[in-house]
């Protein structure tokens, strides 16, 4: 479920990043665009039995991801992470978990998030019993992925679209001549 098509990106996700993610994601990940998020795509998804009960190894379209277990009760389903995606070249054309050695795996729990950068390889276990349901936000930064497509790792070709375009902008935001306004 993508949030803005709820109408949920002005009143609780845009002031969520604005306010609390931005200024920690500035702190923790400036090298990576933390500093310039101004844009996101939130969504929730959900793991059952019968259904999706895992999400294999992939990146993701956004600079930082937050991730966040919303709920219900389960079991199994934790985490992993690997390196940072490298683009792939002519002899691989998918992402595996075995890019690394060993990954990290993170049991996610209720109530808590985690945060990551968008590049990192990682996905999620199977779902032992239960459902699990998952805040994800995808941070964007048009500083940064308006010089390098984080999908394709080329410069973007840009083209007008509505709302937030993926995190492109056609133009760097503008800044006000104070002096021309007195």
């Amino acid at each position: 479920v993508l949030l803005h098509e709820l109408g949920l990106d002005e009143p609780l996700v845009t002031p969520l990043r604005e306010r609390f993610l931005q200024p920690l994601m500035a702190l923790l990940y400036p090298d990576c665009g933390g500093g310039w998020l101004d844009s996101h795509r939130a969504f929730v998804v959900k793991y059952a039995p019968g259904q999706d009960r895992e999400l294999g190894c992939h990146y993701d379209n956004a600079e930082l991801t937050l991730n966040v277990a919303l709920g219900k009760a389960f079991t199994g389903g934790a985490l992993y992470f690997g390196g940072l995606f490298q683009a792939p070249s002519a002899l691989t054309s998918t992402v595996s978990p075995d890019q690394t050695p060993r990954p990290l795996e993170v049991e996610h729990m209720v109530g808590q998030g985690i945060l990551h950068r968008g590049g990192q390889l990682h996905g999620a276990r199977p779902l032992g019993t239960g459902e699990r349901w998952n805040l994800v936000v995808w941070l964007r930064a048009s500083a940064v992925r308006n010089r390098l497509c984080p999908m394709c790792c080329r410069k973007p070709d840009l083209v007008d679209d509505e709302g937030f375009g993926d995190g492109f902008t056609r133009e760097e935001p503008t800044t006000v001549d104070v002096c021309a306004l007195t």
